[in-house]
This record gives C-alpha cells, sequence and structure tokens, in this order.
C-alpha cells in the first residue's frame, strides 16, 4: 500500500464492508456496562449493545481508545507503505479520543507523517467525512489535500436525530422524571442534532410520523445534499423511514449505519437520524 490511509475511530458507525472497500482502519472505543468492559463492534455488535441497554438497569458509559491503539494503527500503515495518515475522530467536546490520537501521532513522528481532525460531529456527521477523505486518498490525493477535504466538509455536516422515547435521556440525567411523564402522555419526540461538537436539542415533535416527516424536510429543505447517510438505531421502522427519504434522495446511493453507543446510550432504541453534507 502506498499514498494515504485514514484512521477513524468506532464512533463514526460506518458499515464494515465500507470500511473494508475504502481501506479505512477502524479504532474501537470501549463500553462498560458496570464492571464489564467491551471493546465496541469487537466484543460487541451495534444489536447486542441494544439487546443490552432495553435489559440493563443502568446505562452503560464509553470511554476513549488508548493513544497505543491509535499508535500500533498509525506504525501498522508505516510499514504497509503508507506516506501518511488523515486520522478523523469524534469530537474531542465529547470524548478524549482526538486527545488520544493527537499523542499517538507526537509518538510516530519519525516514523510517518499524521494529521490528526477533530470533526466536531460523531456517528454517520464523523463518517461520511471520514467516506470523503478515504475516497480521495484511494484517488491518489496528498495529505494535506485529503486532510484539507475534511476541513472544508466540517462546516457543512448536518446531523439531526429523532429519539423515539425521552426514557434513556432521563435515565442519563439529561431531563427530569416529571417532564419525561409528561413527555410520554404527550407522545412528545425530540429531535437532537449536533451543534459545536455537543448533542443539542433542537426542537420537539408531537409524534413519531411527524418527527420522521420532520427530518426528511430537513433534507428537502437543505437543497442538492451529497453524501446523504441514515442512522438506525435498532428501529423498527427503518425501511418505512427510508422510503420517505427516497423521495428526495437516491435510495441506492443512502449509507445506512447502525447507531453506536456514543449516541445511543442516550438517545435510546427506535431513533432514527439523517447526516449530510449541505451544498456549497
Amino acid at each position: 500500500m502506498s499514498g494515504i490511509r485514514v484512521v477513524t475511530d468506532s464512533a463514526c458507525d460506518l458499515p464494515d464492508d465500507l470500511l473494508a472497500e475504502l481501506d479505512i482502519e477502524m479504532v474501537p472505543l470501549s463500553i462498560r456496562f458496570g464492571s464489564e468492559e467491551l471493546v465496541d463492534r469487537r466484543d460487541l455488535t451495534p444489536a447486542q449493545f441494544w439487546a443490552r441497554c432495553t435489559a440493563s438497569p443502568v446505562l452503560p458509559e464509553t470511554a476513549a481508545p488508548s493513544p497505543g491503539a491509535f499508535q500500533q494503527a498509525f506504525l501498522r500503515a508505516a510499514e504497509a507503505g503508507a506516506s501518511g495518515v488523515v486520522c478523523a475522530t469524534l469530537s474531542s467536546a465529547l470524548s478524549a479520543t482526538w486527545q488520544a490520537a493527537t499523542n499517538a501521532a507526537e509518538a510516530v513522528a519519525s516514523d510517518i507523517a499524521v494529521r490528526v481532525i477533530d470533526t466536531q460531529s460523531l456517528t454517520l456527521g464523523e463518517g461520511i467525512m471520514v467516506l470523503s477523505a478515504a475516497r480521495a486518498a484511494a484517488s491518489g490525493k496528498s495529505l494535506d489535500d485529503v486532510a484539507g477535504i475534511v476541513e472544508d466538509l466540517m462546516p457543512r455536516t448536518e446531523v439531526f436525530g429523532a429519539l423515539d422515547t425521552l426514557e434513556y435521556l432521563k435515565r442519563g440525567g439529561r431531563i427530569g422524571s416529571a417532564q419525561a411523564l409528561l413527555g410520554s402522555m404527550l407522545s412528545i419526540k425530540p429531535i437532537i442534532q449536533i451543534a459545536a461538537g455537543k448533542v443539542e436539542a433542537e426542537s420537539r415533535q408531537r409524534t413519531r410520523a411527524r418527527a420522521l416527516e420532520y427530518l426528511v424536510d430537513k433534507v428537502r429543505r437543505a437543497g442538492e445534499v451529497e453524501n446523504l447517510a441514515v442512522m438506525n438505531g435498532a428501529a423498527k421502522d427503518i425501511d418505512q423511514f427510508l422510503d420517505m427519504v427516497a423521495a428526495v434522495y437516491p435510495r441506492d446511493r443512502i449509507v445506512v449505519g447502525d447507531l453506536g453507543a456514543v449516541i445511543g446510550t442516550h438517545a435510546g432504541p427506535g431513533t432514527v437520524g439523517v447526516c449530510y453534507h449541505r451544498p456549497v
């Protein structure tokens, strides 16, 4: 292998087949259920994560990879003949992953040039930036060019999610029990977004159907978006939602990824979201 290698973390929520197709190395975070620690997507698949969340009395916690894990990934790229690495991580406002990758890049500086980028996003918002970087790397772009693509896409990246339940926000201490009960009685469905690298409340919709329509409207009103992806948090109506989105974006070009632990811990099962790049 020559040229530029792209490395990311498991918060990107990209499907395994795309990671393999574009030769993207994914460094996993860890997930703790009480005293039990598991490696994301290695010891615990997204489906197993959601099954545990439903059954567990306590919310899981996530932990960043160690600098050593990133260092090994960077050195593997060097040993395979890569001339440089672009490492795109989830938001540093939500995790120590970016710092771990930065420390690792400094440690291997004499072996290979590494550019670490805080995408200020996560889940498939991070993922679609990684895909664009990997495609540029595969076409022979330089280290600066590949890194520049991620940096240019960051301000154009949008992530919106519709939650199916307020229970996980309540369990995580993000809202009070009374508010969660009232919201459940009224069938309120919160919409969240990634803003300035953090998960923020965006709006509230009165029903599940309206929440899904609202996400489609977001895509429609954005114009000719690029790289649309749909995140699936074990949602039973994901196929229905994909049919809805296909009215505004070709279904065969939509990337579908299973929502992982970083947002899933607080969002809960049934969460559906859209991630895309706004047009220039």
